[in-house]
């Protein structure tokens, strides 16, 4: 036996002249290895040789026959999601470039609540300091005022608003202690065309009653008792009964009560001064209080809502940190705006509630602002809440607590979530609340500056917010870093 070329092993009988065997051995090398059968001693074999199989070579392997397939985005978006989104159409306000289809990302709350994409206009934006929020709401609210709609601040406790609604064109209404800008929250407002005299009437009691509770509960820091609604109603009818009420006349109605009132619902002077005492001194901040001199008289301004952007610059009141004057600054501010937000006519607006965290941890105001969320549709209003991150909706109270089932209800309220980076300690509270998948919970944690998770219910979408040079001049945050 010899070994040929490449180790193939030849068997050879004795007596073969040379030219024969190196013929075998060739023969052997070329097409495999032989299977011999034979007579070793006689030298009769018959030789058959079995081909040998070739190495895997990639460059000559055949293509792999496979019928093409061919689908929607619609159908094949479940199976690849990010990868194969069919996007939410072209009628909008440009956002930025959708980061995994390429295409640009346009959004209009009343568009896709219009197609029942989504079941309410609401919107809950949260991103920690540093990763673009800021830009991303003034991005979009600017841009869509491009569009017809309008944007109002009620509360803007840094002042960032200010010079965005300068530079568009609209109004930035100053307030602090010292400042000559007056608003009085009691004010009728404009009646609306469609509305009825007597309608009117009841709308604006009804507006003014609540904000006169919600002031006395979040002072207070408690429900108000039978006997101090009892005492608030016939403060506030006594009031109205100038052609415009202010807040100084309920509280001298509150301290000195109508006999004729009084007498009129069962109740003696005396008494209903008991009463209402400690709603009296709850609302007496507002006129000698560190309020005094903002709320406590006639407006010194107009609220006009033809223009595209008005908002309260209330970064006098909140840079000391008093939350609960902030609090109610924003309680008395949207009441002022709200006759004009409540107009059916008054067209397509945003109502921005910036740095929500602080103003949310009182359930007099919660409850004001759950009412406006619930009256969005109705009133064509789509409600932003800017927050750092959710779990500032927990810090609101305890679990169980009235206060945090009402910041949670809003949550349940905004049918889009914009996410920008959260914190690696915040995941596991976002997906909780927000029901957000692995895949999500993961992109949100690593997202780059201005980079958000537009979440929608059951779609999903990241997208990088493109911005003009301008616009981030306009939008800077860090001026004073």
């Amino acid at each position: 036996m010899n070994h040929g070329a490449r180790g193939v092993a030849v068997y050879e009988p004795t007596g073969l002249d040379r030219t024969t065997r190196r013929a075998n051995r060739k023969a052997a090398a070329l097409r495999g290895r032989p299977a011999v059968s034979g007579d070793r001693e006689s030298g009769d074999f018959e030789s058959t040789v079995e081909p040998r199989r070739a190495p895997y070579d990639a460059r000559h392997a055949l293509p792999l026959l496979v019928d093409a397939h061919r689908a929607t985005t619609r159908i094949v978006r479940v199976a690849y999601p990010f990868l194969a989104e069919g996007g939410l159409g072209a009628d909008g306000t440009y956002i930025g470039s959708d980061v995994f289809s390429g295409g640009s990302f346009v959004y209009d709350p009343w568009v896709l609540y219009q197609s029942k994409v989504i079941t309410n206009p609401n919107l809950l934006l949260a991103g920690v300091i540093g990763s673009g929020k800021s830009s991303t709401a003034k991005a979009f609210i600017t841009r869509s005022i491009a569009l017809g709609h309008r944007a109002y601040v009620p509360c803007d406790p840094k002042g960032e608003w200010t010079p965005v609604a300068e530079a568009i064109g609209g109004a930035a209404i100053q307030l602090g202690p010292g400042l000559p800008t007056r608003l009085n929250p009691l004010d009728a407002g404009t009646r609306p065309a469609a509305v009825q005299p007597d309608e009117w009437n009841k709308i604006v009691w009804s507006r003014r009653r609540a904000l006169l509770g919600t002031l006395a509960e979040s002072t207070l820091g408690r429900p108000m008792t039978a006997v101090e609604h009892t005492s608030l109603d016939l403060a506030l009818e006594t009031a109205t009964t100038h052609p415009a009420p202010t807040i100084p006349d309920v509280v001298t109605a509150l301290f000195d009560p109508d006999d004729d009132r009084a007498h009129r619902g069962g109740l003696r002077r005396s008494t209903l001064v008991d009463d209402g005492r400690e709603v009296a001194h709850a609302i007496r901040r507002l006129v000698h209080g560190d309020l005094s001199g903002m709320f406590d008289g006639p407006s010194t301004t107009e609220f006009d809502a033809t223009l595209p952007m008005v908002t309260l610059d209330s970064s006098r009141i909140g840079s000391g940190g008093n939350d609960h004057a902030l609090r109610l600054a924003l309680a008395c501010a949207s009441s002022w705006m709200e006759a004009a937000v409540a107009d059916p006519s008054g067209g397509q607006r945003f109502i921005v509630y910036d740095e929500g965290w602080r103003v949310m941890r009182d359930p007099a105001l919660l409850r004001r602002m759950q009412e406006q969320w619930k009256l969005s549709r109705a009133w064509g209003v789509s409600n932003v809440l800017i927050i750092h991150r959710l779990s500032d909706l927990a810090a609101v109270g305890d679990l169980g607590s009235e206060a945090r089932a009402l910041a949670e209800g809003l949550l349940a309220d905004c049918s889009t979530r914009i996410m920008l980076r959260q914190e690696p300690d915040q995941l596991a509270r976002t997906a909780t609340l927000l029901g957000l998948t692995d895949v999500e919970i993961a992109t949100i944690g690593k997202l780059p500056k201005g980079r958000a998770l537009w979440r929608l219910p059951d779609r999903s979408f990241v997208v990088q917010l493109v911005r003009h040079a301008r616009e981030v001049e306009l939008f800077d945050t860090d001026a004073r870093m």
